[in-house]
């Protein structure tokens, strides 16, 4: 589903991705770790599209299909979704138009015509039952006076809503109790799909008690010094990060 070669990427002219190589099945769950300023984020920018991250070396593949010519919005119509780190708020579009809007634009990039609104509303009320969202939440301003809880469940939502072939979900621990990570990893579980690639970006290997990974990969310095399986991420829990500095490549 996500294959990429030696990528390179800078932000303001600095070096931040220094060679990635990573490729992700439909199917499978792979989490992204490493400590503050590693490339995580800048990773998950690359992929989507965000133009203030400069490509300088290597390919990004969805599906076979290289991405080096599409807009962020033109990766989004793709199956690209990103979940942010840090949802923004928008007062007065409520949850409920936000996302109609965004599945129509995306079946006007993919040239097919707007979802009937029979079809719209009751797939809202299936992903909605299927999230446990209370139908009132979707009547609110969105993420206007959300807890960390409900704006990443929101998130969830909307890669409910949106069924992309690539999520990739920055983040999504952040700033969360213990129960808002629950319901939240909850909801990233029920939508695991054979014909889905999933990327977790976390700091903290308890996101991982949650959802459980196919492998896991850690970015130190811009490059993936080491992958392994779920337990690299108890290893990573125990030990840290220092360890596996002298393990990458300057």
């Amino acid at each position: 589903m996500l294959k990429i070669k030696n990528l390179h990427a800078s932000v303001d002219g600095k070096e931040i991705l220094r060679g990635i190589n990573l490729e992700i099945n439909a199917g499978e769950v792979h989490a992204i770790m490493g400590p503050n300023g590693s490339g995580k984020s800048t990773l998950a920018a690359a992929i989507a599209g965000k133009e203030e991250f400069e490509i300088t070396e290597g390919e990004i593949y969805l599906g076979g299909e290289n991405l080096e010519d599409n807009s962020p919005e033109e990766r989004a119509h793709k199956g690209i979704f990103l979940s942010f780190q840090y949802p923004v708020e928008i007062p007065g579009v409520s949850v409920t138009n936000f996302i109609k809007t965004a599945i129509n634009e995306s079946r006007k990039g993919r040239g097919q015509e707007d979802m009937p609104a029979n079809q719209m509303l009751k797939l809202i009320r299936e992903k909605a039952e299927l999230l446990d969202i209370d139908r009132k939440f979707l009547s609110r301003s969105l993420n206007e006076g959300f807890s960390g809880g409900e704006k990443k469940r929101n998130e969830i939502f909307q890669m409910a809503m949106l069924e992309p072939k690539l999520a990739i979900l920055d983040e999504t621990d952040s700033g969360l109790d213990i129960d808002a990570l629950r319901i939240v990893a909850n909801g990233v579980n029920k939508l695991r799909s054979k014909d889905r690639a999933i990327m977790v970006i976390t700091h903290y290997q308890r996101l991982l008690e949650y959802i459980i990974p196919d492998f896991v990969h850690v970015i130190h310095n811009g490059k993936i010094v080491k992958s392994g399986t779920k337990e690299l991420a108890l290893e990573l829990e125990e030990k840290g990060y220092d360890w596996l500095k002298n393990e990458a490549v300057v």
